[in-house]
């Protein structure tokens, strides 16, 4: 989706948006017909909202928050990949 689509659904800002994209809290693909954002990149959105308007977190707090749920995210991944590796090599 591109960016006024992704305003929509998200339900944010152009300038709460952009100054996102600035701390890199979203990081849309960037494509030949400009930036593309994602429904993950959606679910993203409302989750640094909730965390900014009903937890009362920072912008510090997002930061540590995102970092270890893109950690969380990447270590599942490699485990679901171990898996499939160990499945694989089973007789």
């Amino acid at each position: 989706m591109n960016k006024q689509e992704f305003l929509t659904y998200s339900g944010l800002q152009v300038q709460t948006l952009d100054l996102w994209l600035e701390q890199r809290w979203l990081i849309p693909e960037e494509t030949s017909v400009g930036i593309q954002f994602s429904d993950i990149d959606v679910a993203r959105a409302r989750l640094i909202y909730d965390l900014k308007s009903d937890l009362g977190a920072n912008d510090e707090g997002i930061d540590v928050i995102l970092h270890l749920m893109d950690q969380i995210h990447g270590l599942r991944h490699a485990l679901a990949q171990l898996q499939k590796d160990i499945q694989e090599r089973s007789p």
